[in-house]
């Protein structure tokens, strides 16, 4: 069957070959878009034109999403085979979450940045259908991916910091889905609070097993590839988006958790929050090496400088604004300059390839 597909292959022309070559981990492209987005509203504070930034951003951010969305899903139905054997693979497999998580990050934005554009009713109902349907596939590739490793055989060398994504997409999900509550039937609003932290917790427990299995692949295993290096970067992910989820969480839990709940989450998001500071660490140290080594030639997991770094920089900002800490809102803006630095880079060396058509090439 092989061969078959292979004789066949070099009659695949125009979109159909865009669409057969489409590689799951686009989405992480919106997921670095969105956040950047976000950000960019959060730190107009220091520079007030960085809130048309964010809603160019998001605009950009809302095209892309559109204009990916249709290979991802006609992927599936012309070219069933390609979609299954990706989802089987030990490393493709796991940027299937960044499909959901796109939709999730894409629910922040028009909750953060949206709504100061369009009527408070419409932003909110588009962010309801974003995190909807990004909540149920978070869910579908959380259980999906970890089961398919479970019958696959795989090797100490197939492990990578990318096995997070599907538990990021569970984590995720409460950023959007906490500040959602309040707009919800009253009768529905208890049962969706104690759903996002159902979500947070799976994903957070799924995160620290991965991360540990992670760590060791890190430390006895070969390095890492170059163009998996970037991956290095995910850890950040889980912490910077749990932070983020926590402390939605907490402003939204007092009228059925408590006058203390609140405190006490955030207390908790502080202590989550400062992990980041060390791997972002580890993890520019390990970057950097790898570039004076010449050992980090361009790929889509490039995008894995952004999310990461983004929900990291908008931990930053809430830890900072929630315990009155303006140094800490400097080291904030700091990681946020750093990743529209990053953003520009990525964006410009993806759109320079998509152009020439070498991501589609197969």
């Amino acid at each position: 069957m092989n061969e078959h597909l292979e004789l066949h292959e070099p009659e695949i022309r125009g979109f159909t070959r865009v669409i057969k070559n489409f590689a799951p981990s686009w989405f992480a492209s919106v997921m670095g878009t969105g956040i950047f987005a976000v950000t960019s509203k959060y730190y107009s504070c220091y520079w007030p034109w960085l809130n048309n930034v964010a809603a160019c951003l998001w605009v950009i951010n809302v095209i892309l999403f559109c204009v990916l969305f249709v290979p991802w899903i006609m992927r599936w139905f012309l070219f069933t085979e390609h979609s299954l054997r990706d989802l089987n693979h030990p490393i493709t497999g796991q940027f299937y979450a960044t499909m959901p998580i796109g939709c999730l990050v894409l629910a922040v934005d028009f909750l953060v940045v949206g709504t100061g554009y369009l009527s408070m009713e419409f932003a909110v109902s588009i962010a309801k259908v974003c995190w909807v349907l990004g909540a149920i596939l978070a869910l579908v590739f959380a259980i999906t991916t970890p089961v398919i490793n479970f019958f696959n055989k795989v090797t100490i060398a197939d492990l990578n910091p990318a096995w997070f994504m599907p538990p990021v997409s569970l984590i995720v999900a409460p950023i959007a889905g906490a500040k959602l509550i309040p707009y919800w039937p009253q009768y529905f609003q208890k049962l969706l609070l104690l759903i996002n932290y159902a979500f947070w917790g799976t994903g957070f427990f799924l995160f620290l097993f991965l991360a540990v299995i992670c760590f060791y692949r890190l430390i006895v295993a070969p390095p890492l590839p170059g163009t998996l290096v970037p991956t290095i970067w995910i850890y950040l992910g889980p912490i910077g988006a749990g932070t983020l989820a926590l402390l939605n969480l907490g402003a939204v839990s007092t009228p059925w958790l408590g006058s203390l709940a609140q405190p006490v989450i955030n207390l908790f998001g502080l202590i989550y929050w400062g992990f980041g500071f060390w791997w972002l660490i580890a993890a520019s140290i390990v970057t950097l090496v790898n570039i004076l080594h010449k050992n980090l030639p361009y790929a889509l997991s490039w995008w894995a400088f952004t999310f990461p770094l983004g929900a990291y920089a908008g931990a930053t900002f809430l830890i900072a604004t929630t315990f009155r800490c303006p140094p800490l809102k400097l080291y904030g803006f700091i990681c946020y300059c750093l990743l529209a630095l990053c953003w520009l880079i990525v964006f410009c060396q993806t759109f320079s390839r998509v152009c020439t058509g070498e991501f589609f090439k197969g």
